[in-house]
Order: structure tokens, then sequence, then C-alpha cells
């Protein structure tokens, strides 16, 4: 069975995924990493300081990290080094960062599998996106997104996903975050971003002309849907040839 381990084990996505993991026939979850140690599902959390001493005890196929991006920057590269397979839904991440992330997944000869968000759902969400822009390029486009009150990073790791695809599908344009006094609209992206309570993951975005409005929505009402779709990641990567690739590969869209 795959041997699965979890960076971040002890917070709110590490342990939905260990939950799901734990109580998988096919696969074992060996435990993982975080800041304190301890013991989860009846499997050891070692301190994140401890990775290598973690790895020869329990020897992980696959690592899953969703931490914060200036931990797995560092943390990413060890996981490499040491053979192991990954899955990362960390966002947040400048260019500088997923390049030396990147660059280390390569060195280490590893499969990885790389997403701002691996709910099922939200990977058709990006596909029907790209279709409707493709067909409705002249219309005013705008994205709204919505976040818990805790998340960092804004716009949402989701919601840079959807400005790429985008841009690549009616074209480059200008992003204006939010607007303020007096302007009238120019040919832009309209990007609205909402961070309140504890709302887990919201994303719209809708296309606007004269006398009609087309919006898509996406709304994840449990985190247990991200944490699904990195599981499904995680078998899916354990015996693939090293590279980096995305839930797009997965669900083979």
């Amino acid at each position: 069975m795959t041997r699965i381990a979890i960076i971040g084990a002890n917070g709110r996505m590490g342990k939905t995924i260990g939950q799901i993991v734990h109580d998988a026939p096919d696969l074992t979850y060996v435990g993982g990493l975080d800041l304190e140690a301890g013991t989860v599902f009846g499997v050891p959390i070692y301190e994140i300081e401890k990775l290598e001493a973690f790895v020869t005890d329990q020897r992980p196929d696959v690592m899953i990290d969703f931490t914060a991006a200036s931990a797995s920057v560092r943390n990413i590269p060890e996981v490499a080094k040491h053979g192991m397979n990954i899955i990362l839904g960390t966002t947040g991440f400048t260019k500088e960062q997923r390049t030396e992330i990147d660059n280390a997944i390569k060195a280490g000869n590893v499969a990885a599998v790389i997403s701002t968000n691996f709910s099922i759902g939200m990977n058709i969400f990006w596909a029907l996106v790209r279709e409707a822009a493709g067909k409705l390029k002249d219309y005013d486009i705008e994205l709204i997104e919505a976040h818990h009150r805790h998340k960092k990073d804004a716009p949402s790791g989701t919601a840079r996903t959807i400005l790429e695809i985008l841009h690549e599908t009616v074209g480059q344009k200008e992003e204006v975050f939010g607007r303020n006094g007096m302007q009238e609209r120019g040919n832009e992206i309209g990007v609205h971003v909402i961070r309140g309570g504890d709302i887990i993951g919201d994303h719209t975005v809708s296309f606007s002309k004269n006398y009609e409005t087309i919006e898509l929505s996406h709304r994840a009402q449990d985190r247990a849907v991200f944490a699904q779709g990195a599981v499904l990641a995680a078998r899916w990567v354990a015996d693939k040839k090293s590279g980096i690739y995305t839930m797009k590969d997965v669900l083979a869209l």
C-alpha cells in the first residue's frame, strides 16, 4: 500500500487529509510533521526540524504539503532530496519561490502534483471558465473571490489561476483590484477580494454585456473537497515517472 505523510499534519487541512488517508483501505497513513510533535490517528507527528529522522523512520512514498509559502519553499526541496513524490497545495508563492521549488523537484528526480486548488469541482470550473471566455471575449469580465478571515494571500491562489486562464483566453488585460472614486470602466478585469468569518472558498466569474450577464460560480462547502482531491492525486502520483503535474493530468481533463 502507498505510504502517505503530511506536512502540517496538525492543521485544519492536515487533519482533514489525515482522516481520509487513515480511513482508506488502500493507503497507509504513516504520520507527518508540524511545529509541535505529537500523535494523530495513532501515528507520530515529528517536529518539522526533524524531517530527515521522520523520513528514515516512517519511509513515506508520498508527502502532502498544504502549509504556507515560506514553509513549503524550505521543506519541499528536502522532501525531493529524499526521493518522495509530492502533493503540493500551498499557495502564495512568489515567482522566485516557485522556481526554486520546481528546480528542487527536478533535481530530486521525483514526481509532484502542484495545484492552487485540488477540488475536482474547481478543476472542472476552470475548464468551464476557459470555454466561456473563449466565446465571450468582448464581454466585461469581473472576478469575485471570498475566503475566511485568516487567509493571508490575496487574491487567492485559485483566483490567480482563474486570472491566468482569462489572460490566456481573451488576451492580456489590466487587472483592477477594487474600485474607488470617479472612474469609468476600461478594458480590464475587475478583481474583488472578500475576507471574513469561516468562508471556505467562493469564486465567481461574471461576463457582462448590454442586457445580459453570465455568471459561473464555485462554492466550497467543506475543506473535505480539497482533501479528497489531494488524496486522489496522491494515489495517482505514487507510481508516476518524475515530473511536475497538475490536477488536469490527474483528472485527464
